[in-house]
């Protein structure tokens, strides 16, 4: 028997789960920690390594209080991250800044200028990415940060993902040369990949502009997936944790692939990781290029197959801002939802909140509510924004099975389908398929099946998995819900593009706000005007 303690750095908190090798997840505790935007530009989202590992510490410390766990019986740590999260560091790998958060959209012109050189030079990174290359990523974020802190550049030593910042941390690691980077992280969000030498080309990059030059090199140390060691904990955060100097931090990745493989992913599944965003996980043998996806990166969720990673930029967060503009709770405003029936609110929203992650891969858009009549509530919006998620959901998961991606079962993990089984419901309806729901919040088990092969107490992740992993529960889709949905999809799928699209080929958007009324009309049989 082993334990280890699984880590999960989220947007606003840090989870840390104690699991045993045979029992499973015995205990978990989490602390929170500042988000930091500004009112005046909605695009920032910063947040501080030391708030981070401050919270880091309290949450390990209360997860063995609440446990009866002593330090010293924990035999591995491994932790995910939010990304792309990225932090400049200089001397000693010491931050220079905060964190570029994951939500951070500031760098939108720069990932639109760096697109547009890709596809001009002809380098093949882009096209593994989707075809567009996104603000919410690393080398955008790293070019935005050099044009506006010109008094920090030449400190700047490299760039760092969240995860491979913290392991570097805990792990005592002040030189680049003995860094380890997580392959997730890098070939999601960095267009690192084996087939043309690791990252782009320095001639790319430096073409893109001249304040790359050089960055390249600085972006050293060994790129490996997540069965290898990153380093072992040093004795100062050890004594800062209350754990055992000497023990294994596996590799780092993202928060998303690692919540699939805590959700007991399988190729041909489709992990829908819906909190704060929507990230949408699947793997595969063998896999090609799916345009406006995150990455298509070997090795990036299980180390023997390719990861292929897409999402929504928002979906709680909607939902959150939908309750906060009622002045109101989304616990509140979501009682007697169970009672909704498909359509019934005749509007149609697009979650577009925060701009578009997949497909269109557009930071522009907002969001859009079509319906609207005098006597629609908050109530409605909600709903509506669950079927809006629901629709966007498919339209990825089309666009992947059109790619060759097989999906035989979809897996609605993280937060909110624990708290949400209309979310769920809605999700089994507008898919037309069964969603499986963990029984329990399946967050940083993924890192603590990692940390379980650290410590030598399986060989494989499908041991792992099979040994702690929480049973899957089957929502079933309604018949005639998804039925109605069918009809509304089309309508979505329209709009979606239509809106969504610059150059968009015109189509008859005049038939859509008559057929949502007539609609929910035959929802709640009132005759229609």
């Amino acid at each position: 028997m082993s334990m280890v303690a699984g880590v999960d750095f989220g947007t606003l908190s840090v989870r840390v789960t104690i699991v045993d090798s045979a029992k499973g997840p015995v205990g978990t505790a989490s602390a929170p920690y500042p988000l930091h935007r500004r009112r005046e530009d909605p695009n920032y989202a910063t947040q501080s390594h030391a708030d981070q590992m401050a919270a880091l510490a309290a949450a390990t410390r209360d997860v063995l209080k609440s446990t009866g766990v002593q330090g010293d019986a924990i035999k591995a740590i491994a932790l995910d991250t939010t990304g792309s999260s990225v932090v400049p560091v200089g001397k000693g790998l010491e931050p220079l800044d905060e964190y570029y958060l994951w939500c951070d959209h500031r760098a939108f012109a720069e990932a639109e200028e760096i697109t547009r050189k890709a596809h001009e030079l002809g380098f093949e990174g882009i096209e593994w990415c989707g075809g567009v290359y996104s603000h919410e990523w690393g080398f955008a974020k790293l070019l935005h940060w050099l044009r506006h802190n010109p008094d920090k550049r030449e400190r700047l030593v490299t760039a760092l993902e969240h995860c491979d910042m913290v392991a570097a941390t805990l792990s005592g690691v002040t030189d680049v040369s003995q860094l380890k980077r997580s392959v997730c992280a890098m070939g999601h969000k960095w267009m690192w990949n084996p087939q043309w030498g690791g990252l782009p080309p320095e001639n790319f990059l430096v073409a893109v502009d001249p304040l790359f030059a050089g960055i390249r090199a600085k972006m050293g140390g060994n790129y490996e997936t997540s069965n290898h060691i990153a380093g072992h904990l040093s004795e100062k955060w050890a004594a800062a944790l209350g754990l055992r100097a000497g023990i294994p931090i596996p590799v780092g990745a993202f928060d998303a692939h690692w919540d699939a493989v805590g959700s007991n992913i399988r190729e041909g599944d489709a992990v829908n990781v819906v909190g704060t965003s929507t990230c949408i996980i699947a793997m595969a043998r063998k896999a090609e290029l799916v345009p406006g996806v995150c990455g298509v990166v070997p090795g990036s969720v299980h180390p023997d197959y390719t990861g292929i990673e897409a999402g929504l930029s928002a979906t709680g967060d909607i939902f959150e801002a939908i309750a906060e503009r009622a002045n109101t709770t989304v616990a509140a405003l979501s009682e007697g939802l169970d009672a909704y029936k498909a359509g019934q609110t005749g509007l149609l929203r697009l979650s577009w909140d925060n701009g578009d992650r997949t497909v269109l891969v557009n930071p522009e858009l907002g969001g859009v509510t079509l319906g609207w009549n005098l006597v629609h509530t908050a109530q409605d919006e909600l709903f509506a924004a669950i079927e809006g998620t629901a629709f966007h959901t498919r339209i990825i998961l089309e666009r992947l099975a059109e790619h060759g991606v097989r999906i035989d079962r979809v897996i609605n993990a993280g937060g909110i389908p624990q708290k949400s089984e209309v979310l769920n419901r809605v999700y089994a309806n507008v898919l037309n398929k069964p969603v499986l729901v963990p029984a329990g919040i399946p967050t940083s088990l993924g890192s603590g099946i990692f940390a379980l092969l650290a410590a030598g107490a399986y060989k494989t992740v499908e041991e792992a998995q099979a040994a702690v992993c929480l049973p899957l529960r089957t929502v079933e889709p309604d018949a005639k819900s998804a039925a109605i949905y069918e009809r509304l999809y089309k309508h979505y799928r329209d709009v979606y593009f239509a809106l969504g699209t610059r150059d968009a080929v015109p189509i008859a958007l005049g038939k859509v706000l008559p057929e949502l009324r007539k609609i929910a009309a035959e929802v709640m049989r009132v005759p229609s005007p």
